[in-house]
């Protein structure tokens, strides 16, 4: 009886042995793979000049219906606040965030969304969500910043679809204020 119980405790040993060599193989491969040859849909920004010109200058920050029919939604972090400070969304529209930082490591979630990302200087983040319903949600930093971090935040407002396609047809980029 013993016998056999040790023969199952050796093959068990070597399944969790075997387990272990493929998972640290896959780190060490995967780790050599990126480190040697990063993805190659990173983008890079020059922080120096985001404010003067390119994609982040601040007329071009905001919610934009691109000529392709695409939303798109650009955003700048910087210490502490978020460029621009509301964003208006459509509803059920797919909306792709592309958001960089000026200065630290930031990020933001989008509360009851699975809007979620980093933003590191000199690199782009970009991803696409779909807000399912119409609301106002908050949009906080959630990567420690400094020392004002706590006060970080912007809103977002997801509005039906059809009163987000009349006001992007009456102002180039859109905001919570209304004119």
């Amino acid at each position: 009886m013993s016998a056999v119980a040790e023969a199952a405790e050796q093959r068990w040993a070597i399944i969790v042995a075997a387990i272990i060599a493929v998972l640290i193989a896959m780190m060490v491969v995967t780790g050599l793979h990126w480190a040697a040859m990063p993805p190659s849909r990173v983008e890079t920004v020059d922080v120096k000049t985001l404010h003067l010109k390119g994609e982040f200058v601040e007329s071009n920050l905001g919610t934009a219906l691109e000529s392709d029919g695409k939303v798109v939604v650009r955003v700048l972090a910087q210490q502490y606040s978020f460029q621009p400070q509301c964003l208006v969304v459509p509803e059920g529209m797919p909306v792709t965030f592309r958001g960089t930082s000026s200065d630290a490591i930031h990020g933001f979630s989008i509360g009851k969304s699975n809007a979620n990302t980093m933003m590191i200087p000199g690199f782009v983040a970009t991803f696409t969500t779909t807000f399912r319903t119409a609301g106002e949600h908050l949009m906080p930093c959630h990567e420690y910043c400094g020392i004002g971090h706590e006060a970080m935040w912007a809103r977002v407002q997801v509005v039906p679809q059809q009163e987000f396609l009349a006001r992007i047809g009456q102002e180039k980029r859109l905001s919570c204020v209304r004119r």
